[in-house]
């Protein structure tokens, strides 16, 4: 998704509110997300956000989303947050965040979606990293124990 930062979307600083900014990863991986599962999807979590760069008004800022991984019926999905300098149209890396998004049918009841097929190596390590993230998240929550956390033990042996 490609956009224009417009005065009424900035802080004092004028630069784009962080929400404004969480709104539209939010809606860029719910598109990634419906297209890979052709699914109803809703937002399970924000799993990391990291704003590492100010996006300043009138900067042209582009959303990329793409789903890392799925698992049964929730996926991964990715974001890279791009500005564009309106001279030389040169890309600079903004923002990343990942958010996670559980397919569910008609009713609201999760549903099954398809896997993940990695190309690329940068799809590889965040196929992987997703993974990782998935059991420390687990594990923080009680759901598993130290022991099932197979791929963060291998992280340290």
């Amino acid at each position: 998704m490609t956009d224009l930062v417009l005065p009424s979307e900035t802080n004092p600083l004028n630069n784009l509110f962080g929400g404004e900014l969480l709104a539209r990863m939010d809606r860029a991986a719910s598109i990634s997300a419906r297209r890979h599962s052709r699914r109803i999807v809703v937002t399970a979590s924000v799993n990391h956000v990291a704003f590492n760069r100010a996006v300043p008004l009138g900067s042209v800022v582009t959303v990329e989303a793409k789903v890392s991984r799925a698992f049964k019926t929730s996926m991964e999905v990715y974001i890279d947050v791009w500005t564009e300098d309106r001279e030389s149209g040169e890309r600079t890396k903004a923002n990343e965040a990942i958010y996670t998004f559980v397919a569910v049918d008609e009713t609201g009841r999760p549903i099954t979606v398809p896997e993940v097929i990695p190309e690329s190596a940068l799809e590889q390590d965040r196929y992987d990293a997703a993974l990782r993230r998935k059991q420390l998240s687990l594990l923080l929550a009680g759901k598993i124990k130290p022991s099932d956390a197979t791929e963060l033990k291998a992280l340290f042996y």
